[in-house]
């Protein structure tokens, strides 16, 4: 081959080949878009996760159940006037109606329409059961990545405390700081938010130990990254998707631990909730006295809400741990 003789070109890409996806040409060399890819990646695996979802009968029923009753809680005020609420105005209506057209639930020991207090009972009953499953999910979370990630005497004093509200009867100490603190919303959110974090600080322990052997955290320990990047960067990403399933789980105890509550006198007199329906009921003896729609309303609204959260919640986990599909 003679000097002026040009060279064989090498084999790749021509200049009239589409570049890979999510890639684009610098020169002769490809150059690789991460973020498209990964946000690319992302919502394929949020496409899977939804056709997962939509699979499961039970699930998407539970998703109607809450949809409806989060959709009457936040119209209350427009489906059902708060006047509905005061006695004064309810003279005219018989006292302990049962259920029929003008009464589709029945009506209570002072003439209130039953579906009026479930549909504001609601309110509160899921308000209080999702901030105080947010506030135990955070004080869960902090207290078990901390536990996973920090050795020696720290990781011990932290696992100790865990344990400490592991055996301490959640609804007992729950009943204390209701009793004395003030009453209100408020109070019981802290009082079940308080008392309920320390399962979810044990799970999240487990998941951050077993991201902990990874490969990938030994790399960034290698090049210098500290706690609070190995922390917020790697260990909380890799927990989340347990933490969120974990919610939706938790939420439905939190409900019932609000109605135990107002159940047992400790709730806001001053808002209605399903615990404070069924605690009217019992202090007029409705159960004995054959008024079963005065105990029975609430007690099936407990139960759908829980039942949903739970259904909800199962379809994550399964989501999350692929094991769990076939069981």
């Amino acid at each position: 081959m003679s000097a002026n003789t040009p060279a064989e070109a090498a084999p790749g890409p021509s200049s009239n080949e589409p570049n890979p996806r999510g890639s684009e040409t610098r020169g002769s060399i490809p150059v690789v878009d991460g973020a498209k890819l990964v946000r690319e990646r992302r919502l394929n695996n949020a496409k899977k996760n939804w056709a997962l979802f939509r699979s499961d009968v039970p699930a998407l029923i539970g998703a109607v159940v809450l949809l409806f009753f989060i959709v009457i809680a936040i119209a209350a005020p427009l489906i059902a006037p708060a006047s509905m609420l005061d006695v004064t105005k309810q003279l005219d209506v018989p006292r302990y109606a049962p259920p029929s057209l003008d009464h589709p639930l029945g009506t209570d020991d002072l003439g209130r329409e039953l579906w009026v207090r479930i549909l504001w009972g609601a309110r509160v009953s899921i308000l209080v059961g999702v901030a105080a499953t947010v506030m135990s999910m955070i004080i869960g979370t902090i207290m078990g990545l901390a536990a996973g990630h920090f050795t020696g005497l720290f990781g011990g004093i932290i696992m100790r405390i865990v344990d400490f509200f592991i055996v301490l009867p959640s609804l007992l100490l729950a009943i204390v700081l209701s009793s004395v603190l003030e009453r209100g919303v408020f109070t019981i959110v802290v009082a079940i938010g308080l008392t309920s974090w320390a399962s979810t600080a044990r799970i999240v322990r487990s998941q951050t130990l077993s991201v902990e052997s990874r490969l990938y955290i030994e790399r960034a320990r290698i090049l210098g990254a500290g706690h609070s990047h190995i922390l917020f960067r790697h260990l909380l990403p890799a927990v989340m998707p347990l933490v969120l399933a974990n919610t939706t789980l938790t939420v439905g105890g939190a409900i019932i631990a609000e109605s135990t509550l107002s159940f047992l006198g400790l709730g806001d007199t001053s808002k209605e909730s399903w615990g404070t329906i069924l605690k009217n009921s019992m202090d007029v003896s409705a159960a004995t006295s054959g008024y079963w729609w005065y105990v029975l309303t609430p007690g099936v609204a407990i139960l759908l809400v829980v039942l949903a959260f739970t259904m909800v919640g199962r379809a994550f986990e399964a989501i999350i741990n692929p094991a769990l599909r076939s069981r």
